[in-house]
């Protein structure tokens, strides 16, 4: 059974209200049509009532209970079904205050559990040799400078291959540091180490091709925007090469950047800063991870540890 079009229409305007006030990015925008288009057709078959937007007020916990199990029996992983629920409850805020109805049986309906997977960085050597590997792999000399370039701006800088993608050639020469417009539009100030700055000119003083300010700064084989599966298909090969395993991606090598300025010594805040975070929570999953290394040295190493008996 098909929803309402008083329930779509409900749906795309909750979608234009968190795109054009809340600066949601578009891939996001279609994350919440894909979780909330399937909630709603859910409801409209469980109530056999496609009239208006009267199902959506009647809900009921047994009703979200019978969603969540119907979600859960089709093979959705409780860490989808918990970022499917949050959707849903964001639309439910939204229409409940639009619409003058009472929402808590959706509000109140209690996440999923799930165990957090950790950030997986790659080790210092590892990081380095992925981006002199990626620099010598490709057939033509300014494509492997264009790689190692892009590599090296997101272990570098710990910008999201989206943010380095999105450079254009009025950014280049690239100054001392830059100003990034990340997830929903939140801006940043992100120093660019000398080794970026040098892998920036080399490729550009090697690609082929002629450059106007508005350009993209990373260029593909045609001339085109270079794509972020570009990215991720030679580091595919490099992992190959250097037997790394399926967790060295291009945002691996952001979550390296992170971790290894904690080690060092780096603080918290800062790091929240130059990775973009708008939560410090979203930040502290690195603090689990030095602390994970911390205990897997302690287990080898220490008369107490496991390894030892």
């Amino acid at each position: 059974m098909l929803i309402s079009p008083a329930c779509r229409d409900a749906l795309e305007g909750w979608l234009i209200h968190r795109k054009s006030l809340d600066g949601v990015a578009a891939n996001t925008i279609e994350a919440y049509r894909s979780d909330v288009l399937g909630f709603l057709n859910f409801i409209t078959a469980h109530f056999g009532d496609s009239t208006g937007l009267k199902p959506l007020a009647r809900v009921k916990p047994t009703d979200m209970r019978a969603w969540m199990a119907h979600e859960r029996k089709r093979g959705v992983a409780a860490r989808s079904l918990a970022r499917e629920l949050s959707s849903v409850k964001s639309f439910y805020r939204w229409l409940a205050e639009r619409e003058g109805f009472e929402p808590t049986a959706v509000l109140a309906t209690r996440s999923p559990k799930f165990q957090k997977k950790l950030p997986r960085p790659l080790a210092v050597d590892a990081a380095r040799a992925m981006i002199d590997t990626v620099d010598t792999q490709a057939n033509k000399d300014w494509i492997a400078a264009r790689d190692a370039a892009v590599l090296t701006l997101l272990y570098g800088c710990g910008l999201r291959i989206s943010e380095a993608l999105g450079l254009t050639f009025a950014d280049a020469p690239l100054p001392d540091v830059i100003r990034i417009i990340g997830k929903g539009g939140k801006e940043r100030v992100v120093p660019v180490i000398a080794p970026a700055r040098v892998a920036v000119d080399r490729y550009l003083a090697a690609q082929p091709f002629p450059m106007q300010p508005g350009d993209p700064l990373f260029r593909g084989v045609r001339g085109g925007a270079l794509s972020p599966r570009q990215i991720a298909k030679a580091m595919e090969s490099a992992r190959m090469q250097l037997g790394l395993p399926a967790t060295a991606t291009p945002h691996a090598m952001r979550h390296s950047f992170a971790t290894h300025l904690l080690e060092a010594g780096g603080d918290l805040r800062a790091i929240q800063e130059l990775l973009g975070h708008a939560s410090l929570s979203t930040t502290q999953a690195y603090t689990a991870v030095d602390t994970a290394r911390l205990m897997e040295v302690y287990d080898n190493a220490h008369p107490k540890g496991r390894k030892h008996g």
